[in-house]
């Protein structure tokens, strides 16, 4: 069965918020908000790498196009803390890259950056990473030869799998066994570059985009 966006905790993105989202600090910041929990302008820039000027006003960008809210029980007049207002964000990409090629590319763009640096941060570390986990990890590239719905078909069971196991949030995480740490799983179900244009409508049906659940 496919798995398809819970509409308490989960956004489907619209034109509004598509383009609002076609900047990879937007997608940054909103992926670290759900994953870490509510965090500052301050703390935020600390992680990222970047002014708090800069991560205010994305944040307040975000903000306004409903993907972050304040946490008022938090703030004080000196400092405002900033909250994830949803689980995951979700795109139907054909139907946006239809009405907006433009910020859909941007967008997709923007998560693909996000997770190249993570993945470039995670290999700077690798070295120095536990045994336990260097033997973990996982690269591949499997190719395939697949049909649209055979590939839409595999998208799914994927999720699926994936849904079995103890996602990570603030509230999941007080309760995972010891030896817990925090995972990334990032899928790319995209076909190889140069396929001709079909002109029939077929494509990729919808999904999470970033991810992320995580960043995206």
């Amino acid at each position: 069965m496919a798995v398809r966006p819970d509409p308490v905790k989960d956004v489907v993105l619209d034109a509004k918020g598509l383009r609002a989202l076609a900047h990879p600090v937007r997608v940054q910041l909103v992926g670290l908000l759900r994953t870490h929990g509510p965090s500052t302008a301050t703390r935020l820039a600390d992680r990222t790498g970047l002014t708090s000027g800069a991560t205010s006003y994305h944040l307040r960008q975000l903000a306004a196009a409903g993907f972050v809210e304040e946490d008022a029980g938090r703030g004080n007049a000196r400092e405002r803390w900033w909250r994830a207002v949803h689980r995951s964000t979700w795109v139907a990409h054909a139907e946006m890259a239809e009405h907006e090629p433009e910020a859909t590319t941007a967008y997709l763009q923007s998560v693909a950056a996000v997770y190249a640096q993570r993945t470039q941060q995670v290999l700077n570390e690798y070295p120095s990473l536990p045994r336990a986990w260097q033997e973990a990890s996982d690269m591949s590239d499997v190719p395939l030869r697949l049909t649209p719905q055979e590939t839409e078909r595999l998208r799914d069971e994927l999720r699926a799998v994936v849904g079995r196991y103890r996602r990570d949030t603030p509230e999941e995480a007080a309760g995972a066994p010891e030896g817990s740490e925090r995972v990334s799983l990032i899928t790319l179900v995209l076909p190889e570059p140069g396929i001709p244009a079909a002109g029939d409508g077929t494509g990729p049906g919808s999904g999470d985009g970033n991810g992320p659940e995580g960043e995206a």
